[in-house]
């Protein structure tokens, strides 16, 4: 059978977007372990912007238009500056491999929000999938070992989980808007608003303890971290995602999500040392397991 290349654009893209985006877990706790949650965002968006400056005319040119840019407000308070403040605060209570199994359900709450939202049928495969997926996340959180890493992984992993929805909304609305908009500017848009949401927040009086990592790190890396945050997972990361959202349905470019626990966890092995309990492997298996029988049906009815 012959395999057009240009159908197999998004999947690749979807592919280097999930690597990339899996890696920001370990250049989160790289970063925090030297600079303070909101220096390490607004820093991120900083980088990201003078990346996207290129794609700010047609980003304006869509802002004329009330509904679009009320959609492309919604998508951007989502994420970056909902999901982002959830997604700091997990990683410094719990470890990116943990972080990144809770991420993968996303799949699974983007299909849930389209039949409530927008009514489209889901399979009963789909929905046992969806249980099962989430008992494995609160079943993975409660038998989290704390470590320093992780001192506190149930309060980190719900906080995961709370990124997990604002990453639905995003999800959601860059679908809405890829008739209109390429999915750079509209990465472009989310970079711009989310350094405008958090560079106020860096005046305001907090305190925050560095995170305390297993391994030792040299003293460029964490501010290397915020460059690389700001300029590949955000290039490759969402304007990549954003790429495949716009050649394909949410739900299947939502599927790759699939890819970043796996990622993730090799990538928390080798550069941070960490490890996952007995249990913990257990429960990320019936994680997986909910996401590929829920996808599974869903192929087949396609």
């Amino acid at each position: 059978m012959k395999i057009s290349l240009q159908k197999c654009i998004p999947h690749i893209t979807l592919i280097i977007g999930m690597t990339a985006w899996a890696s920001s877990f370990i250049g989160l706790k790289f970063a925090l372990s030297a600079y303070s949650p909101f220096q390490v965002i607004a820093g991120r968006m900083f980088f990201a912007s003078l990346v996207c400056l290129p794609f700010l005319k047609q980003l304006l040119h869509l802002l004329k238009d009330r509904r679009k840019a009320l959609i492309l407000l919604g998508g951007t308070l989502c994420e970056p500056c909902s999901y982002f403040l959830f997604e700091t605060a997990a990683l410094r209570y719990t470890s990116s491999a943990q972080a990144g199994m809770v991420l993968a359900i996303m799949p699974l709450c983007v299909g849930f929000c389209a039949w409530l939202l927008l009514k489209e049928k889901q399979s009963l495969f789909a929905w046992i999938g969806f249980i099962l997926a989430f008992f494995g996340v609160f079943w993975l959180s409660f038998s989290g070992e704390t470590s320093q890493s992780a001192p506190n992984p149930f309060l980190g992993n719900m906080l995961e989980l709370g990124a997990v929805f604002c990453g639905v909304g995003y999800t959601l609305s860059c679908r809405s808007l890829t008739a209109s908009i390429s999915p750079w500017a509209f990465t472009a848009g989310m970079s711009f608003v989310g350094l405008l949401f958090y560079l106020p927040l860096n005046l305001l009086p907090l305190e925050f303890a560095p995170v305390v990592l297993d391994v030792e790190i040299p003293s460029w890396l964490p501010f290397f971290s915020i460059f690389y945050l700001g300029v590949v997972v955000s290039m490759l990361g969402y304007g990549f995602y954003n790429f495949g959202v716009s050649r394909l349905s949410a739900t299947e470019a939502a599927a790759y999500i699939n890819l970043i626990p796996v990622i993730t966890l090799i990538i928390g092995v080798v550069f941070l040392q960490e490890s996952l309990t007995a249990t913990q492997y257990i429960a990320s298996f019936i994680i997986l397991s909910g996401m590929l029988l829920s996808q599974y049906k869903t192929q087949k009815k396609g």
